[in-house]
């Protein structure tokens, strides 16, 4: 392993803790500037009524406005909390990588739900963003304050 690709591998961890922390808190901008121009968000292996699609940063931007504005009621949780575990990140090329990352979600009722985004990343400048975010749930609890809150947020 190089020194280019520990700083590779390095920039991408540091992603995807932006990514989530301003996720949690609902800082849109920093949330937003995880991502490429031109990237996609999906959920995949969820119920029909929970599967979202959003392209380009400006819907995935939109679909974290109506979050932070409360429109269907969300979810109602005081925090939201993700934790990140294990990630495996390949280094595909000097401008291209992929990571397959564990997660488990917290609020209010403790574990609410859990799952592992599967994602390309593209280097942009010195930066490692999102090209493509694939987000699979595993897991979620009975009372989750989620089951109901991404059909809730769909514009």
């Amino acid at each position: 392993m190089t020194l280019e690709d520990m700083l590779a591998r390095e920039a991408i961890r540091d992603t995807l803790a932006k990514y989530t922390m301003a996720g949690d808190r609902l800082r849109i901008g920093d949330f937003v500037s995880c991502f490429t121009e031109d990237a996609v968000i999906e959920s995949e292996r969820v119920p029909a009524d929970r599967l979202f699609r959003y392209e380009g940063r400006a819907a995935i931007q939109a679909w974290q406005e109506r979050w932070l504005r409360g429109e269907g009621g969300t979810h109602g949780a005081t925090f939201v909390r993700h934790h990140l575990s294990t990630s495996r990140i390949v280094l595909e090329g000097p401008d291209s990588a992929s990571a397959r990352t564990y997660w488990a979600a917290w609020t209010d009722i403790g574990p609410d739900h859990a799952g592992y985004y599967l994602d390309t990343f593209r280097k942009a400048g010195e930066d490692w963003l999102i090209a493509h975010r694939r987000v699979r749930m595993d897991w979620e609890a009975e009372n989750s304050l989620f089951r109901k809150a991404v059909p809730n947020s769909k514009g």
